[in-house]
């Protein structure tokens, strides 16, 4: 079964910075398309980035120069470096993956990040 942990979450103050990480295990990870997605309160669930198995990364327009994806295939873990962080950054953010084989989405239970002063 496809398990993913986010951890790193937490409260920060305008300008300040978050690491986030994903740890996946039950699939292989290596050849996955994984990423980051958002959820505001009110809000739809949004892309936020994504990185497929050969490093091509997908940014959202809002996060542009503001984050940045990685991973590290041999610990199975995404990472999402926020700085700048602004108070419309605060939302609840997923780890998401999408397994190779059985071409099914999965998520984590989110981990919150808030950001105010």
């Amino acid at each position: 079964q496809v398990q993913l942990v986010e951890s790193g979450g937490g409260l920060v103050q305008p300008g300040g910075s978050l690491r986030l990480s994903c740890s996946a295990s039950g699939t292989i990870f290596s050849i996955n398309v994984v990423g980051w997605y958002r959820q505001a309160p009110g809000k739809q669930r949004e892309l936020v980035a994504l990185i497929d198995s050969g490093a091509t990364i997908n940014y959202a327009d809002f996060v542009k120069g503001r984050f940045a994806i990685s991973r590290d295939n041999a610990k199975n873990t995404v990472y999402l470096q926020m700085v700048s962080l602004r108070p419309e950054d605060t939302a609840i953010y997923y780890c998401y993956t999408r397994d190779f084989g059985s071409r099914y989405d999965y998520w984590g239970q989110g981990t919150q990040v808030t950001v105010s002063s």
